[in-house]
């Protein structure tokens, strides 16, 4: 087999289709991801690192499909309180049932997919089963245009710094309020002491496939502090970043069409699944490739 940085300099076989906007998204086109060769899957992770969102529509996968595809792009790790499908556990089906209205919605705020554990994913996959109507998009922040656009200020606060983060959503102190919570298909293991376990990353890490590309590493749904810092202390400056992440030019909606996959770089993205569809139905299966522990950004 060829070796990898010559597949990552081919892409004949993958044709771009548009750019979903200048800074954040692409979509390709590709025939069959059940037939892609070497080359192709390496085009993928290529596009993933540079535009950190991708786009595949009109895939008709199995859940062995679905699996067999995902696992070419790395190693599946089985998330920790939520329940997988009982025949497929690496695969979580994100429903949302028609009745299920006036409730929260699975992933409705702004956030890095579990970045609270110490090695947090390092790619999320959806593949849409079934769509509403109308509604239900999905919403991702690019973290590096927004780093690199950061004042001077908020850079000079950040070098060196961590963040701590907990998996809030999942255990007993930042539970979130009844009526935010998603309690509705998708079953979650919450109250969870452990999930209150803290971890400190870096607030600005490297990416690992880009040199030293800045990642600008905080959510609104797992950072709770920066680490020598309390809560009340961190609030302020952390809502700062969290309102300059997720301006507008550093984003891209993405309107869901049945059989569409999508892939984000869930080390230098937040995603924000629209909680807008009540009334309709809303399918998809996910699955997630592990990673390595983040690493500072080199001053």
């Amino acid at each position: 087999m060829r070796n990898r940085e010559a597949l990552q300099q081919r892409g004949e076989k993958v044709k771009v289709d548009r750019l979903l906007t200048p800074t954040i998204g692409i979509e390709l086109d590709i025939p069959d991801v059940n037939h892609a060769d070497d080359e192709v899957i390496w085009t993928i992770r290529r596009h993933l690192a540079r535009h950190k969102v991708v786009s595949i529509r009109a895939q008709q996968l199995t859940e062995d499909q679905f699996l067999a595809f995902s696992r070419r792009l790395g190693s599946l790790v089985r998330l920790p309180y939520i329940r997988p499908m009982q025949d497929f556990p690496e695969i979580i089906a994100v429903l949302k049932e028609e009745d299920e209205v006036d409730m929260g919605v699975f992933g409705g705020d702004w956030h890095s997919d579990f970045s609270f554990l110490e090695c947090p994913p390092e790619i999320s996959i959806l593949y849409s089963r079934e769509i509403p109507a109308c509604g239900g998009d999905t919403v991702w922040a690019n973290m590096t245009a927004a780093c690199l656009a950061l004042p001077d200020d908020l850079k000079a606060f950040l070098t060196g710094r961590k963040a701590v983060h907990v998996g809030a959503p999942y255990g007993v102190r930042y539970a979130p309020e009844p009526q935010s919570r998603f309690e509705g298909s998708i079953r979650m293991d919450r109250h969870n002491p452990e999930a209150d376990a803290e971890q400190a990353h870096p607030a600005v890490c490297r990416h690992p496939e880009r040199g030293n590309e800045p990642v600008l590493f905080v959510n609104p749904t797992y950072t709770i502090r920066f680490e020598g810092m309390d809560e009340v202390q961190s609030r302020p400056i952390l809502e700062r970043l969290y309102g300059h992440a997720t301006r507008p030019e550093f984003c891209c909606r993405l309107n869901w069409l049945p059989d569409t996959i999508v892939l984000w770089d869930n080390r230098s993205t937040i995603h924000y699944a629209v909680n807008d569809y009540d009334g309709f139905r809303r399918m998809m299966w996910r699955t997630t490739v592990c990673s390595s522990r983040p690493l500072p950004a080199m001053p």
